[in-house]
C-alpha cells in the first residue's frame, strides 16, 4: 500500500501572504493610565510598598509571556513605559522577586447568566523528578508517576471555574462534589 501524496499549496497572492507573515510578529500592549501603579498604605507598621500588586503582577506577566529573566523583564517594562509615554517608575528585579512570593492574584471571572452548566473532564500529567533523570542517566527501570488534573469548565463562557489535582487512581465521578464547591 502506498502513502498518498501530500497536498501542495501554492501561494497566489504574495502581497497578502507577506503581510500575513509580518503581522505574526506584531505586538500591541495597552496600559491603562488610571491603573494603580504606586503602592497604598497598608495600615501596618513599617514603610508602605512603593509599587502596587498590579505593578508587580504586570512585570510577572511579561516574564511569563516572553520567558525572560527578571533583569530583562525590568528593561522590557521600562521600554514599554517609555513607548507609552508614562513617567512611572519600574520596580527593580529584587523587589519583583521578593514580592512574587506573597503576591495575591485576583483573577476576575464573569458569572454565568442563570444556571451554571459545568463541563467536567480530566487529563493526565506526567510528573518529572529525580527518577526521570536517573532513568536517562543509568537506564534503570522505574514506574512513572502521573497526576490527574480535573477541570470544571463553564459551558457558556469556556472559563475554567474549578480545578483539582489528584493521583492517577481517582476518576471524574468522585471529584465532582469537590469541583462543585
Amino acid at each position: 500500500m502506498t502513502k498518498p501524496a501530500a497536498a501542495q499549496y501554492r501561494t497566489t497572492n504574495w502581497k497578502d501572504y507577506n503581510a500575513a507573515l509580518k503581522a505574526r510578529g506584531s505586538l500591541s500592549v495597552w496600559l491603562d493610565r488610571d491603573m494603580q501603579w504606586h503602592g497604598q498604605p497598608t495600615g501596618r507598621r513599617g514603610r508602605s510598598p512603593t509599587f502596587s500588586d498590579a505593578a508587580i503582577q504586570f512585570c510577572l506577566t511579561i516574564k511569563g509571556l516572553f520567558g525572560l529573566p527578571l533583569r530583562q523583564v525590568i528593561g522590557f517594562v521600562q521600554s514599554l513605559m517609555h513607548l507609552a509615554g508614562l513617567n512611572w517608575p519600574v520596580p527593580d528585579y529584587s523587589t519583583v522577586c521578593r514580592r512574587q512570593k506573597t503576591l495575591t492574584v485576583n483573577i476576575p471571572y464573569r458569572p454565568s447568566r442563570g444556571g451554571l452548566h459545568l463541563l467536567v473532564d480530566s487529563t493526565g500529567v506526567k510528573m518529572l523528578g529525580e527518577g526521570e533523570w536517573k532513568t536517562k542517566k543509568h537506564g534503570s527501570e522505574y514506574r512513572r508517576q502521573w497526576r490527574k488534573v480535573h477541570l470544571g469548565v463553564d459551558a457558556e463562557t469556556l472559563e475554567i471555574r474549578a480545578i483539582e489535582v489528584t493521583d492517577n487512581r481517582i476518576g471524574d465521578a468522585p471529584m465532582l462534589p469537590e469541583l462543585l464547591t
